[in-house]
């Protein structure tokens, strides 16, 4: 008996050939055939051209840089290009006056454009009319609007107070704040001068605070002195008190006020006496601007391409976060290539991404300005109770063209019963983005049905570490069911089996074989490169291997199944286990924990709990109140986000020969699968504890 092949799926989008042909990306395909030698036909499949940007890389890059006007100096293009490793960035990043240096001695790793100068403000604010640049919006229906004019005389205005409390270029300049345009006109004004920006979201507890900006050493901190969530008022005056007194490096502490109450604005300002409101910190650098003016100084200090710009933060699965530094050049080249060509990001376009300041998102939505779009801020519960439709009204009343989110968001709102189709003019609404997670099938077909049928969908996915994408949408292509659209210009990656062979039609590590410009310049105080090279390099020599477990499609879209890793990210928000170890176990009946993610629900109530296994000490027992301590402290040191659904005891932990514990190994038995390579457990007999609890 024989059985037919089965039917080719079917396109969920599909661009028409005049919307196709109208695009950016369609444009700059037509300059670059035009002009560089043994480039791709104009019409040419995407296929073709995304071949021929990763095998000419330094064609392809300054083709970037001409098509969208970067503002700066440029000759060369790209050395040691033929090697993937660390950037040969000075290795002293993170130790005193090294973040400032310009040499670059250490490695032999690839150099993007060497000699060039530009300034990463400057790119973000060419444009200086009454066309509004931030429209803010928060939970409690507080509306604001920046003028580009306005949004550059803030940032002027920002840089010189920095450059009169003595900020200089590589000293760091952090906010712990809510999605708000002081925000924005912070990191602005920092890189304006040349230094590093870092932000925490308000919902950080004190210890995921310092863990992080202890670590670099910040000379000025911005705060709010609350911020609004589901409903309620949290105070971040408490929190700010103590993240102050572990800083010793500050020069300044900056208060933005949120609260309107006249009361707790003095309370506020009892309890943080040293800090200096929003205002009046801005009115201090005054002078030096005027002064600045008059001598002919521009604004914006000329840096090399590989100055660095952001501090971004691992999850800190196995220890402290780790501190990525990213640089100016290459976060701007990716951010411009993915919203110009794969976003199809038009002047006057108004884009919203719901994410906090402690996310990559946030920095990838800040680079909209550098594309003339206008950013769409929200600062509060995606899906509050009292109206769970308000990201929604937000898209139908501030006319969004690009709406990004993440895949929880979409499957909630489909759980939900939301039908904004029905609900909401969405007329001007082009593409939906979606990351975090991946996206389940069945929210492409939610979309489709109860969103918007003629969108664009695009699931994207990168990460912190490259400040950037591997995989998202592209304007040209169609979209299927449950796949990311193609692989990002520019970017060499492939699929690959645990030998290092390529993959198709089957799940493999997701690696990128070239360098790329906004591979991190450094991490902080890693002088040797060492914790660099065991984060990216260590698993297939001279390859970056990201983590993702993920398969090319036979369209060339790509499917991420998961993280290949043991980060938890429960409700789509992502932590590291460490950051949970290290509260659990500061407490006395304790002496050991491992803590995985359970996957739970299927469909639309697919999400993962956390679960929290604890060994106690002799004459201890795992009663309810230790257990409600355990909540208590984890919610207070990380987020309410990731509080243990289940805490249970346990008499072992599997552990490696070399001691480290095998999270992966517990994850696999709690999902009833085979767990691989017990040989390398000095004790796998423990592993027969975690099986009561499995799902299967």
């Amino acid at each position: 008996m024989s059985t037919s092949a089965p039917e080719p799926a079917a396109p969920l989008w599909r661009p028409s050939p005049e919307s196709a042909t109208a695009t950016a990306m369609a444009r700059f395909f037509s300059e670059v055939a035009s002009r560089v030698p043994a480039a791709p036909a104009a019409d040419a499949p995407y296929a073709a051209w995304h071949a021929w940007s990763v095998r000419e890389p330094a064609r392809f890059w300054d083709a970037v840089w001409q098509f969208a006007s970067v503002i700066g100096s440029a000759d060369a293009v790209l050395e040691h290009g033929d090697v993937m490793r660390p950037p040969r960035r000075s290795a002293s990043i993170g130790a005193g006056l090294g973040a400032t240096r310009e040499e670059s001695t250490t490695t032999d790793g690839p150099v993007w454009f060497p000699g060039a100068r530009l300034n990463f403000a400057e790119n973000l604010l060419r444009r200086r009319d009454d066309t509004p640049a931030i429209i803010a919006r928060d939970e409690a229906g507080r509306r604001r609007v920046l003028t580009f004019a306005e949004l550059a005389e803030a940032v002027a205005r920002m840089a010189s107070a920095l450059r009169a409390c003595g900020v200089q270029p590589g000293d760091r300049v952090v906010g712990f704040l809510p999605n708000i345009p002081e925000a924005v006109i912070g990191a602005l004004g920092a890189a304006s001068v040349g230094a590093l920006w870092s932000s925490c979201s308000p919902d950080f507890g004190v210890g995921g605070v310092l863990d992080r900006f202890g670590q670099i050493a910040p000379t000025v901190l911005i705060t709010a002195d609350a911020y609004q969530y589901a409903g309620k008022r949290i105070d971040c005056v408490e929190r700010a008190e103590q993240i102050v007194k572990a800083l010793p490096t500050l020069h300044a502490l900056v208060l933005v006020p949120f609260v309107d109450d006249a009361t707790a604005r003095r309370d506020a300002a009892q309890r943080l006496p040293s800090a200096i409101r929003w205002d009046e910190f801005l009115a201090l650098g005054d002078v030096m601007r005027a002064a600045r003016d008059a001598a002919g100084l521009s604004l914006f200090e000329p840096l090399p391409f590989d100055h660095p710009l952001y501090v971004m933060y691992s999850s800190g699965t196995t220890g402290l976060p780790k501190c990525m530094v990213h640089g100016a050049g290459g976060t701007l080249l990716q951010h411009l290539k993915e919203h110009r060509l794969h976003t199809d990001l038009r002047p006057g376009d108004r884009v919203f991404y719901f994410t906090t300041c402690g996310w990559m998102m946030w920095n990838w939505l800040v680079s909209a300005l550098a594309s003339d779009a206008t950013l769409v801020l929200y600062d509060g519960a995606p899906l509050p109770d009292a109206n769970p439709a308000i990201l929604w009204d937000l898209a139908t009343e501030e006319r969004v063209a690009v709406f990004g989110t993440s895949a929880k968001f979409l499957a909630m709102s489909e759980k939900l019963g939301l039908a904004p189709a029905k609900t909401h003019d969405l007329s001007e609404l082009r593409m939906i983005l979606s990351t975090g997670s991946p996206l389940a099938e069945h929210s492409y077909d939610y979309v489709y049905e109860q969103v918007k049928p003629g969108v664009q969908l695009a699931s994207i996915s990168g990460g912190t570490d490259l400040i950037s994408c591997f995989a998202l949408g592209n304007p040209m292509l169609p979209v299927y069911r449950g796949e990311l659209q193609c692989l990002g210009l520019g970017m060499a990656v492939d699929v690959w089996d645990e030998a290092g062979k390529p993959l198709r039609g089957a799940a493999g590590e997701l690696v990128c074989t070239k360098p790329f410009p906004s591979m991190p310049v450094a991490f902080w105080n890693d002088p040797d490169g060492s914790k660099y090279r065991a984060a990216y390099f260590d698993f297939f020599p001279g390859v970056w291997r990201h983590g993702d477990w993920a398969e090319i499609t036979e369209h060339d879209g790509l499917i991420i199944h998961g993280r290949s890793d043991a980060t938890l990210n429960p409700g789509g928000v992502r932590i590291g286990t460490a950051e949970i170890y290290r509260q659990v176990e500061q407490m006395p009946e304790i002496l050991e924990s491992v803590v995985v993610g359970q996957d739970i629900g299927s469909g639309a109530d697919k999400d993962v709990q956390i679960v929290l296994f604890v060994r106690l000490r002799a004459g201890h027992s795992l009663d309810d109140a230790l257990r409600d301590r355990i909540k208590k402290s984890i919610r207070a040191a990380t987020s309410p986000h990731h509080v243990p659904k289940r805490i249970e005891p346990v008499a072992d932990i599997p552990r490696t020969i070399s001691g480290k514990i095998s999270e992966i190994a517990v994850r696999d038995v709690l999902h009833g699968r085979v767990v691989k390579n017990t040989d390398a457990l000095a004790n796998p007999g423990a592993l027969e504890l975690f099986r009561v609890y499995s799902t299967q």
